[in-house]
């Protein structure tokens, strides 16, 4: 695959160990060892995709995700020493498409990495308006807003909406979401799409503890509604 990342992560045996593992599965590697280094790397080497520790000297990683954020969707897969609900959830809200936990195998990053680069060069075929109840999504324009007003959500939160919404009256389990969303089946891990409709809901449901836009199926999945 001829794609170029970039890999910012300060532990200098790690760093060197994963960029040989990517550049044996093919890409391009781009490397920094702190936040702001990351962030100038980013910013002249345009990478196609980035893979970035959350525990970094000066910018941590979830503030060069979210700068990141601010001006491109480029996909961003974590790196992080744990695996609490809670860092999932900081992570994907500042902006991160997916999160690998430390130790990881190589062959798990590789396969989040080009996930992320497929959804990331998927184009939808057609414009397209989809509605959840007062939510109103165009893909084209990519954007989501309820009753006029505009909702910001980060790249994974609207893919999932989309699916959501597309699916509208009918249960999708997290495995189905995890492949429609992540674009991968055995390899994701329920939390993410927990953790993200957590977030989603925050953003578009009138009372986020009472959700009445995306329902829970208890041991099955979610559902939205119809309009």
């Amino acid at each position: 695959m001829d794609a170029t990342i970039l890999l910012v992560e300060d532990d200098a045996s790690i760093r060197e160990l994963t960029q040989r593992g990517l550049e044996q599965a093919g890409f391009t590697v781009v490397t920094a060892a702190t936040g702001d280094e990351g962030l100038t790397r980013f910013r002249a080497d345009r990478p196609d995709a980035v893979v970035l520790d959350v525990m970094l000297p000066g910018l941590d990683g979830l503030e060069v995700c979210k700068a990141i954020r601010a001006t491109s969707a480029t996909p961003v897969v974590m790196l992080t020493a744990r695996s609490d609900t809670v860092d999932v959830v900081v992570g994907l809200e500042s902006g991160a498409d997916d999160y690998v936990t430390k130790p990881f195998q190589m062959a798990e990053l590789v396969a989040r990495v080009r996930a992320s680069l497929r959804r990331a060069s998927h184009r939808e075929p057609d414009p397209d308006l989809l509605r959840v109840g007062p939510v109103r999504v165009d893909i084209a324009a990519h954007t989501v807003e309820r009753d006029d007003e505009r909702l910001e959500l980060t790249p994974t939160e609207f893919r999932l909406l989309v699916e959501l919404a597309r699916h509208a009256g009918h249960v999708l389990s997290r495995e189905q979401l995890l492949e429609l969303v992540w674009g991968y089946d055995y390899l994701g891990d329920s939390r993410l799409v927990d953790a993200t409709i957590q977030r989603l809901r925050a953003k578009i449901e009138p009372e986020p503890g009472e959700p009445q836009l995306i329902e829970t199926v208890r041991g099955v999945g979610y559902r939205a509604v119809r309009s």
